[in-house]
């Protein structure tokens, strides 16, 4: 007999099924028997009358764990007493796949470090089940945006001669006879893509940085998705093509999963109007400093997290708006090859959006010109010789583009209203943590 998902049960009234998932909740009682079963795509209540005589149903029933795995055939009825759809099983036969142990290793309240260590356990739940649903409609939904403007799927090496980004947070690894390192970015990649002509390109994959940090934001490595454009005006040209972008996903999400969302996470699914504001860095240096909070010496040029907090609450009471773009940022919180104002060289045109109240985008319009490349890298102290294959790129003509990185897990965080981005990702990577 073909297996019946439990979400089609309703089809199948007075037929019978055969089902297969998760025994998640068994009750034992004088006369009747109980299962509350869970595949991926709900929960169905099965049920037994207990024989007097050669019960081997009953038996069966008795003798099974919470999360063994079983295939229980049975009669589809209706019983409106049944908070589960109105509808249950009447169970003709039952078989036992794979026994559980008595005791699981993780309960209800459960830390969060021993939900990780058994998150194939944990990732059991019909919640954690629709974290990564929504993940897959956003992919989704960021592919047809892409597909429907021109976009170039790009899928760039995360084995690097050099860094990608910096000289720091880099991952070496044994590469034969000498060393390689984990891709922080494809950054330089994508940059190339434009230099060969491919004029919109995307890519969602893996990065890797070997920050010591254990904050709730951060991870050694996640999912990051970028996008690059050519024949820009300006960093304006990224922003507007982003906030269209976000808008459109957004929608889709709400349109697909915008209930289940709220109803199981008690989180709205907002649709933002565009543009988004824009606020520069020192304007909002300024509004902070109004709001009494100065931003430590170290970090001038940059917002740190309660920054980013605190401006994100002003954008939201004064302008009524969740998002904000922070631009011109200053050269030496930048890297060389974000390109530089004419006017104000020390100001580059880049770009953070923040999203209530903490960072999901780093962008900017690049450096396209070989001479001021060389120029911005030599006077950030950079040695050029590591940097030789990048700036070929721009050797045999470039034209003037820009794009962003922007972080999938922050964004499942903050959707989903989680305060960890372990909370959201499949399977963590920390300072300390490598498995399962």
């Amino acid at each position: 007999m073909q297996r019946v998902l439990i979400k089609e049960l309703r089809n199948y009234i007075g037929k019978t099924v055969r089902i297969s998932g998760w025994a998640q909740t068994i009750r034992n009682q004088k006369t009747m028997q109980f299962i509350v079963m869970r595949d991926h795509t709900g929960l169905a209540q099965l049920v037994h009358e207990k024989q007097e005589q050669s019960d081997n149903i009953g038996e069966s029933v008795s003798g099974l764990t919470a999360e063994s795995v079983v295939n229980i055939t049975g009669t589809v009825i209706t019983n409106e007493q049944v908070k589960l759809g109105g509808i249950e099983i009447v169970i003709e036969s039952i078989e036992i796949l794979s026994m559980a142990p008595p005791q699981l290793p993780i309960g209800k309240n459960a830390s969060l470090e021993t939900r990780m260590d058994w998150r194939f356990v944990d990732l059991r739940s019909p919640a954690n089940h629709l974290i990564f649903r929504v993940q897959t409609a956003i992919e989704y939904a960021m592919r047809i945006f892409w597909q429907d403007n021109g976009f170039i799927e790009i899928h760039s090496p995360k084995l690097m001669e050099t860094a990608s980004e910096s000289g720091g947070e880099l991952f070496a690894v044994d590469y034969f006879d000498r060393k390689a390192y984990l891709a922080q970015s494809p950054q330089f990649y994508k940059q190339m893509a434009m230099a060969a002509g491919f004029n919109r390109v995307f890519e969602i994959g893996p990065v890797f940085r070997a920050n010591p940090s254990f904050t709730s934001r951060h991870d050694t490595e996640f999912t990051s998705v970028d996008v690059e454009i050519s024949f820009i005006e300006s960093h304006e040209d990224i922003m507007r093509f982003e906030e269209e972008w976000l808008r459109f996903v957004l929608q889709e999400i709400n349109t697909i999963y915008g209930a289940k969302i709220k109803e199981t996470f008690g989180m709205e699914v907002k649709i933002p109007e565009t543009p988004f504001p824009r606020i520069t860095m020192e304007k909002a240096h300024e509004i902070l400093a109004q709001r009494g909070y100065s931003v430590p010496d170290s970090e001038k040029g940059d917002l740190n997290p309660e920054g980013e907090r605190l401006l994100s609450a002003y954008v939201q009471e004064q302008l009524g708006h969740e998002f904000v773009f922070v631009v011109d940022y200053p050269a030496t919180a930048r890297p060389f090859y974000h390109m530089r104002y004419d006017d104000q060289p020390d100001i580059t045109k880049s770009f953070d959006l923040i999203w209530r109240g903490l960072e999901i985008t780093t962008g900017a319009q690049r450096e396209h010109r070989h001479d001021i490349l060389v120029r911005q890298a030599k006077a950030k102290g950079l040695s050029l010789e590591p940097l030789q294959n990048y700036l070929n790129f721009f050797q045999y003509g470039c034209p003037p583009h820009g794009g962003y990185g922007f972080g999938l897990t922050r964004m499942l965080m903050l959707l989903l209203g989680f305060k960890n981005v372990r909370e959201v990702t499949y399977l963590y990577r920390g300072p300390n943590r490598l498995s399962p």
